[in-house]
């Protein structure tokens, strides 16, 4: 029994040596696959040209609101940031808040800091062509840049590119995979409620809109199969300048609509105006009930893929509800 025992002692020993130097093999593995991406240089394709990028960058300045959004899904907090589109004291939005301690402002997407920048020493800078094209280069000399082409419609475009410049297209894939069956269960849940037909109103100082399938809430609408009323199932951004000889092209199954108050009353005033008036009450969406304002924020201002999410979860909320 003895003699036994001390070879079964003696092969569970062996039998642990061995998973132990697998174990350190595997670790080893890692860290040289850890190093090897630390170090390894690639290439950007991107609106301004081509952009190399020396291993995973670690403090990055992100110069748009939907790509703050980008890094915080990917698991990335910018040492920078530009500050929210919002007209309360906080620099950030409510549903990034949280994420947020810490991060500097560096100014607005129009208008970027670029002192600020510069004194955060970003190994890599993420903004966009339509909002900081004349500071490119200035930008690109104190950090390696890329920009994505446009802010319109489809965020997951930009998203993708984002992933790539951080070198994180791993982690990207995961977040996009989530959303896809996010959008995939949604969509088996609504069932045929997609035939109804969406209408789409925006509020801002000086401008009504009605908004087209090219804009943020419009492609995942899209996306879920939803149709539009037909003066906005176009395949562009927005009808703009609308007056109230429009508002019957507002029509439709169900109407949403946001917006943009920059602090002065000015949006808000024009929305009591245009939802106050006769012919907006005589809409058959308004006398069947089925006119809802929602956030600006979350259906439009925001466009990354947190408020993806969130606009998701509105959109059940409004056309699942009992």
């Amino acid at each position: 029994m003895k003699k036994i025992s001390w070879s079964l002692l003696m092969l569970v020993l062996s039998l642990v040596l061995i998973v132990s130097a697998c174990g350190k093999k595997e670790v080893a593995k890692k860290e040289e696959e850890k190093d090897a991406k630390a170090t390894e240089t690639y290439t950007v394709q991107h609106a301004m040209g081509t952009t190399e990028i020396k291993g995973t960058p670690k403090r990055v300045v992100i110069l748009t609101n939907e790509g703050t959004e980008a890094l915080l899904a990917m698991g990335v907090k910018p040492v920078g940031a530009v500050k929210s589109f919002t007209n309360t004291t906080d620099s950030w939005y409510a549903h990034i808040k949280d994420k947020m301690n810490g991060v500097e402002v560096v100014g607005t997407e129009h208008e970027v800091n670029l002192e600020k920048i510069a004194s955060l020493k970003p190994d890599l800078i993420i903004g966009n062509k339509i909002r900081q094209e004349k500071v490119y280069e200035q930008l690109k000399a104190i950090a390696p840049t890329v920009f994505a082409e446009t802010l319109r419609g489809d965020w997951k475009v930009n998203f993708n590119l984002y992933a790539k410049a951080l070198n994180k297209e791993a982690e990207g894939k995961k977040v996009m995979d989530q959303y896809e069956a996010r959008i995939k269960e949604l969509k088996g849940k609504l069932g045929d409620k997609v035939n109804q037909k969406v209408s789409m109103v925006r509020f801002m100082p000086g401008d009504v809109r009605m908004y087209h399938k090219d804009t943020f809430s419009g492609v995942i609408l899209d996306e879920l199969g939803f149709k539009r009323p037909e003066s906005q199932d176009k395949p562009d951004f927005a009808e703009r300048g609308v007056t109230k000889e429009r508002i019957p092209a507002m029509d439709g199954d169900i109407l949403f609509y946001f917006t943009y108050e920059e602090g002065n009353g000015k949006a808000t005033n024009a929305e009591k105006d245009f939802v106050n008036d006769p012919l907006f009450q005589n809409l058959q969406v308004s006398k069947n009930k089925k006119v809802y304002k929602v956030s600006d924020t979350i259906w439009n201002t925001a466009g990354g893929v947190l408020a993806a999410n969130l606009c998701l979860d509105e959109m059940e909320k409004y056309f699942l509800k009992k």
